[in-house]
C-alpha cells in the first residue's frame, strides 16, 4: 500500500540539535513543509555524504520553509557523539531524530526487520502532514540534495497551484502543464 496522500502516524522521539536533545512528534509537523530522511546507521560510509549534502543544501531548504529531520534507528546519545566526532556531521544544524523502538521506521515502512537498521528512505510531508513524495534507495545508493529541493519545490507549486502539473525535469520558473482533454496525445 502507497503511503501517498497518508498522514504521518503518530509518533515522539528523541532527536539531537545544536548540543541538546529535543523531542519531535508529528505535531511538529502541521503547519510546515518537512523531509523525513531515513539511512541505516551512524558512524558508516554513505550516510554521512548524504546529512553532508543536506547540511550543505539546508539553507535552501529553510527558505522554502522546509525542515529536514534525519531519522536512524540509532539512539540519540550516538546521535551525539557522531555529531562531535564527525566534521561532516558536525556541520548539521537539522534534528537527528533518534528511533531505537523501530516505531518510527515501522510507520514509514522502511525498516530492515532482520537488521533493525533503516532503508535509505526519503519521504517530503506537506504542511496538512500528509506525505507527498516518498522514494527509497538500495543501502549502497546515495541520494543528492539538490534534487530533493527539486522534488520540494515541484511539490509546492502543484499545492499552490493545483490545475496545474510539473514535468519530467521541471524546474522552478519553466513552463507546467494544465491537464485537459486538449493535451491527450499531443505531449
Amino acid at each position: 500500500m502507497s503511503l501517498i496522500n497518508t498522514e504521518v502516524k503518530p509518533f515522539n522521539a528523541t532527536a539531537y540539535l545544536n548540543g541538546e536533545f529535543i523531542d519531535v512528534t508529528e505535531a511538529d509537523l502541521k503547519d510546515k513543509w518537512s523531509v523525513f530522511f531515513f539511512y541505516p546507521a551512524d558512524f558508516t560510509f554513505v550516510c554521512p555524504t548524504e546529512l553532508g549534502d543536506l547540511a550543505d543544501n539546508y539553507a535552501e531548504f529553510k527558505k522554502l520553509g522546509v525542515e529536514i529531520y534525519s531519522v536512524s534507528t540509532d539512539t540519540h546519545f550516538t546521535h551525539k557523539a557522531w555529531h562531535d566526532s564527525s566534521e561532516t556531521i558536525g556541520k548539521l544544524q537539522y534534528p537527528m531524530i533518534a528511533d531505537p523502538t523501530l516505531r518510527i521506521s515501522r510507520n514509514f515502512d522502511v525498516l530492515i526487520e532482520e537488521a533493525g537498521l533503516a532503508e535509505r528512505g526519503t519521504f517530503v510531508i506537506d504542511p496538512d502532514g500528509k506525505i507527498q513524495i516518498v522514494e527509497i534507495n538500495a543501502g549502497n545508493i546515495g541520494r543528492n540534495a539538490e534534487e530533493l529541493l527539486r522534488k520540494v519545490k515541484a511539490a509546492q507549486y502543484v499545492r499552490e497551484n493545483p490545475n496545474e502539473v510539473c514535468p519530467a525535469k521541471w524546474k522552478e520558473g519553466e513552463e507546467t502543464l494544465a491537464p485537459s482533454l486538449d493535451l491527450v496525445g499531443k505531449i
